[in-house]
């Protein structure tokens, strides 16, 4: 199974991208800067949120999403619906139909769950995951990650705030976004909050805290195979996911709410109740 570790990456932009002349608006700096050497630049909330609203249109058309009647779709309003505007924050979500194990969450409050992830979590190490990765956004992690890939994309100056003129990324540019992405990382400090995020997040709602521990030792499971390269790169700045595991553990029982994780069945199915009706009979009274 190859696996794109939710844990790297808390603004994952993944464009397969056409060779269409479509173009997309995105900035306030003409291309033009890019040539020019313009090195000052200034990025909000607002512009994060605006660059990842279309980065994660763009890949929605190029996914496979689960449609509402999904068994994935179905599962995921279950036990998330009720936090789409946690912490002040419009959070929307969808299902990914694929094999990947992967999560992701962007400033524009966008919310992307693989069914690979979904195949091998239960309801409460999943809220852990998604946890984790609304923490990232709640501590505009995902605006420094957006940075920091246009930089290395060289399309800092192409989205600057600083003129009143609209930049159009074309899809080729977008492209590069994409791939600085898939290398962009968060630092350890940052890892770290957005864990304890995810801890308190459980432990607010009531749900078993327990299941972060759980959910870091399980991806430490499946960090074999083809995963090894990126996993490597990802722990060569992120604690490893054992280490984390310990911490909220520790944390748990310092609370005294430790107990062993027990994981729960997991169904990402159509559930079909059948209805039988009981046909019923009048017996007549003997005269």
């Amino acid at each position: 199974m190859k696996i794109k570790s939710f844990l790297a990456i808390a603004l994952l932009v993944i464009l397969n991208i056409s060779k269409a002349n479509a173009q997309i608006n995105l900035g306030e700096k003409a291309l033009g800067a890019l040539q020019n050497g313009v090195a000052s630049f200034t990025f909000s909330n607002e512009d994060a949120a605006k660059l990842s609203k279309e980065a994660v249109r763009k890949m929605d058309s190029t996914n496979v999403v689960a449609g509402p009647k999904d068994g994935y779709t179905l599962r995921l309003n279950r036990i998330f619906g009720k936090h789409a505007s946690e912490n002040g924050l419009a959070l929307n979500y969808k299902v990914y139909l694929t094999k990947e194990v992967n999560a992701f969450a962007t400033a524009d409050g966008s919310v992307r769950v693989y069914s690979g992830l979904m195949d091998i979590m239960d309801d409460n190490q999943l809220l852990a995951v998604i946890g984790h990765e609304i923490g990232h956004v709640a501590n505009e992690d995902t605006k420094d990650a957006m940075k920091a890939t246009l930089r290395k994309a060289a399309l800092i100056d192409a989205i600057s705030s600083q003129s009143d003129k609209v930049a159009k990324l074309t899809d080729s540019q977008l492209g590069q976004i994409g791939n600085a992405m898939l290398d962009s990382k968060h630092s350890r400090k940052q890892e770290s909050e957005a864990d304890t995020y995810s801890y308190d997040f459980m432990k607010k709602h009531g749900y078993d805290v327990n299941a972060v521990e759980s959910a870091f030792n399980l991806l430490a499971s499946q960090s074999g195979g083809a995963s090894a390269d990126f996993l490597s790169r990802m722990m060569s700045s992120h604690p490893d996911p054992k280490d984390r595991a310990e911490t909220a553990k520790q944390r748990a029982i310092a609370d005294g709410l430790y107990k062993a994780y027990v994981q729960k069945p997991i169904n990402n199915k159509v559930v079909v109740t059948k209805t039988t009706t009981k046909k019923t009979t009048t017996k007549k009274k003997k005269k």
